[in-house]
């Protein structure tokens, strides 16, 4: 009996360690990922940008609120918020709670698809077969059927109201000091709700600084940021994997990006041209597999200096 069933019971055991570590411990410890980038322009004074993805906030989840007010200590000079704040049609007082105190500094907002809808369960090997087959969100699969339809209008007045810019596609101009920094952002690629077309030219030139934002990297749009020549883009969406590999990394990205590319900063060309970009892995899970693993919820004080 011993012979044959110590293996299995083992590798359960094993298992049962691993999922309690995951959900119990790293999902909620909550990390600062700190960055320097030069992309700013020659004697251009450093700027310290506070970026917050994915929080995924279900109701009661004070932990994460917590943490979520006390990165208003960091003072930074801004802060951009890269979507997927719910995954809980109830939670759009509370995520307005957690993010009142940055609401204090100026700031602007792109949504993701769990704004707009509240999250499904689904089995965790689809996201593999997608990458597989090429498939992600809207890209390529049927559309969503019977979904849960969120409050994100409040959300967004409330975001609004604290004078975040709102950058579904379109662009908005914050002044920090003197210093006017351009935003250009799209709305969701990964449900198709990005409309390049919209803000296509590049920076206007009249701005001291510009760059791009988006909740979901994908490559159809990092090549056209790239193009008209923005020298920074942020984006969300990826989780940083979520659950991930010791030594070796992410398996997914839940969108056409590379895993070697699925958080922090890397860069992207496209025809000729190179720009920074910054994918934070965020700081939530979907409700439904409220795990992580090798990739701890983060979010990241970038401080943007000269280029030279």
């Amino acid at each position: 009996m011993r012979a044959r069933y110590g293996i299995p019971l083992g590798i359960t055991a094993a298992g049962a360690a691993g999922l309690l570590y995951a959900a119990g411990f790293e999902a909620r410890s909550f990390r600062l990922r700190r960055v320097t980038v030069p992309v700013l322009p020659t004697g251009m004074r450093p700027l310290r940008v506070l970026q917050v993805s994915d929080i995924h906030l279900v109701s009661g989840q004070y932990k994460k609120q917590r943490w979520l007010r006390s990165l208003a200590g960091l003072r930074p000079d801004f802060v951009i918020n890269t979507g997927d704040n719910l995954s809980d049609p109830e939670g759009v007082p509370e995520v307005l709670d957690a993010l009142g105190p940055l609401m204090e500094f100026p700031g602007a907002y792109v949504f993701g698809s769990n704004d707009y809808y509240g999250p499904k369960l689904r089995n965790p090997a689809r996201y593999l077969i997608e990458r597989v087959q090429g498939r992600h969100g809207l890209n390529g699969n049927p559309p969503t059927v019977g979904a849960i339809h969120n409050p994100w209008e409040d959300l967004r007045d409330g975001f609004d109201a604290a004078g975040w810019l709102n950058l579904t596609n379109t662009r908005g101009t914050l002044k920090i000091e003197g210093t006017s920094i351009e935003l250009t952002g799209l709305d969701d690629p990964h449900i198709k709700r990005d409309r390049y077309a919209e803000v296509a030219g590049g920076p206007s030139g009249s701005a001291d600084f510009s760059m791009g934002v988006v909740h979901a990297p994908y490559l159809r749009v990092l090549d056209s940021f790239t193009a008209d020549g923005y020298p920074l883009i942020l984006a969300g969406h990826t989780h940083g994997g979520q659950l991930c590999i010791p030594f070796y990394g992410a398996l997914v990205t839940n969108c056409d990006l590379d895993t070697d590319r699925v958080k922090g900063l890397s860069t992207h060309t496209a025809e000729g041209r190179t720009s920074y970009l910054h994918v934070s892995a965020g700081c939530g899970t979907n409700r439904y597999t409220p795990v992580r693993f090798a990739c701890p919820p983060e979010a990241t004080l970038m401080t943007l200096v000269s280029r030279d």
